[in-house]
Parts: structure tokens; sequence; C-alpha cells
């Protein structure tokens, strides 16, 4: 791998081509992603996905589909950039520990746990804009229930009411359920990822940078497919948390929990799923067929 011939280069680099990344995942995936956090907070409204899809072109159009694009657009260029910096620097704390050369290649395993460490980081910067974007995503089913009145839907009125009603400390609603959800994902997200790369660099007999764009974004849609198959009932009461405080002080991730567990059966903590898997191949295929090919081409620079 090519490495920038200093930390600081090498770390803008890394949030460079994470924010690039992180863009392209929203673009690629945002509809399947407001049908996901939907059918989350509101199980018993949607009979699937197609079904939610449609409503929600019916109810708003196209815009529906994409409502909380800037805040998404915010919190995964926020979080890619921030999550793809601290990878890098992750693996360089890894390689210092177990007495390595600085650009010395790692193992899958150890990628794995770099990637997992990494996003403790990327989940201070994800949270508060996730909650607009959740928020955002399930306002009018929030209005059509009654739970909140009618209102001006936008991102500013979201951020306004929350700074009104909670503080700034109520943009970390679901923190704890966030970070919970992100240490053992990205485990997962990464590892998939680098043992996908590397099974088809070994069966194109190639290094695992020269595999191609096809191998890579199926390589990401295969390690996001992991991460929400592992990590989806604790991402489905996060937005339970962040969606429902709108209207009164919502209870922490075990009560919750245990909560819909109890009142709505364990299948609704899997509400959702469908459109989630889906949306996997699009959007981090994207996301890291962005990263992998802008960081390759800012690498170039300092290639001697």
């Amino acid at each position: 791998m090519i490495m920038a011939p200093h930390q600081v280069i090498q770390a803008i680099i890394d949030l460079s081509a994470g924010a690039i990344g992180g863009a392209a995942c929203v673009f690629s995936g945002q509809p399947l992603d407001t049908a996901k956090v939907k059918m989350q907070t509101f199980p018993s409204l949607y009979r699937g996905s197609i079904h939610c899809i449609l409503s929600t072109y019916k109810q708003d159009g196209v815009r529906g589909l994409y409502q909380g694009t800037i805040p998404a657009l915010m919190a995964n260029i926020a979080e890619n950039s921030v999550l793809f910096m601290s990878y890098g620097f992750c693996q360089q704390v890894i390689r210092f520990a177990a007495g390595l050369h600085h650009d010395a290649v790692l193992s899958n395993m150890q990628k794995a746990c770099a990637g997992s460490v990494a996003s403790i980081f990327s989940s201070l910067v994800l949270c508060p804009t996730e909650l607009v974007k959740c928020r955002l995503q399930a306002m009018y089913e929030m209005e059509m229930s009654g739970k909140i009145a009618k209102s001006n839907n936008s991102v500013w009125s979201v951020v306004k009411s929350i700074m009104r009603n909670e503080g700034p400390q109520g943009f970390f609603q679901g923190l704890t359920t966030t970070i919970a959800r992100e240490v053992p994902g990205y485990f997962c997200f990464f590892g998939a990822y680098e043992v996908c790369r590397t099974g088809f660099a070994d069966y194109m007999e190639c290094e695992k940078d020269d595999i191609g764009a096809v191998p890579i974004a199926l390589s990401g849609g295969i390690g996001g497919a992991c991460l929400w198959l592992v990590v989806y009932p604790m991402d489905c009461v996060k937005s339970r948390i962040q969606v429902m405080s709108m209207t009164r002080k919502q209870a922490g991730f075990f009560k919750t929990f245990m909560t819909i567990a109890r009142s709505e059966g364990v299948r609704a903590l899997y509400s959702g799923l469908t459109p989630t898997i889906v949306r996997c191949f699009p959007a981090n295929g994207a996301l890291f067929l962005g990263y992998e090919v802008s960081r390759k081409l800012m690498m170039k620079q300092f290639d001697n």
C-alpha cells in the first residue's frame, strides 16, 4: 500500500476520501434508508418495504423518499471522514503495538479491530446529525398519529425544536445505543470487506488494491449486509429512541428494547430489514468505491 510521507497528510487524505465515500453512499441509498426508519418507528403502519416506499411516494413524491437528505449528507460525510481517518490512525496504533513497520500490511482480523475502535470516534459526530435525519424521516407518521402537532418540516425547524425543548444534550439522544451498534457492527463491516477483497485478489491473482470497481463494490455490499444482520435490533431501538423522544423523555436502551420485544414482539425489532439489506449493495458499494478510488488518486501524488 502507498503511504503518504507525513502522518498529517495521510490523515487529511483518509478524511477526504471518507467524505467522498460518505456522499456517494447517501445519494445511492437514501430512499431505502427512509423506508427503513419509517418501518422501524411505525412497524404496524406498513405491510412491507414496497408498501412503505409507494405510500411515501404517494404522500410526498420523490421529495418524500429523499426526506432528511441534507442531515443524512452531513451525517455520512462527518461519520465517514472521521471513521476512515480514525481507521487509518487505529491501524498505525496496531502496527506500533505489534512492533510492525509503519507501512506493514495488517491481517484482516487486525483491520477489523481497527475499524471497530475507529467507530467509537465516528459515533460522536454521527449521533446528532442522525437524530435530525430520523426525526425528519418519521415526521409525517408522528403528525398523522397525533403524537406531535403539524409543523414546518425542515432541517432548521427540527434543530431549533431540539435546542428549545431539550437543550444541547438533546442532540445526543441515543448515543449509547449508537456506540453499542457501531463497535460490533464495524468489526463485521471492515472484517467482511477485507475478507471479500482477499478472496477476489486470490481468485484474480492480483493485489487487493488492483481488483477493480465491481469487486470493490460487491465487497462493500457484503460488508454492509454483515454489519446490519448483526446490529439491526440495536439500530431499531436507536431509531425509536431518537424519534419518540420528540414527544417525551424517552427511556434508555434496555428499557426501550424490552418494551418493544414485550408489546410488539421480537419481529418488530427487525422491521425494515429488507430495504436495509437491499440498500447495502448500492450504498456501501458506492461508499467503498468512492473511498478507495479517491484515496488511490490522492496517494498517487506520493508514489515515487
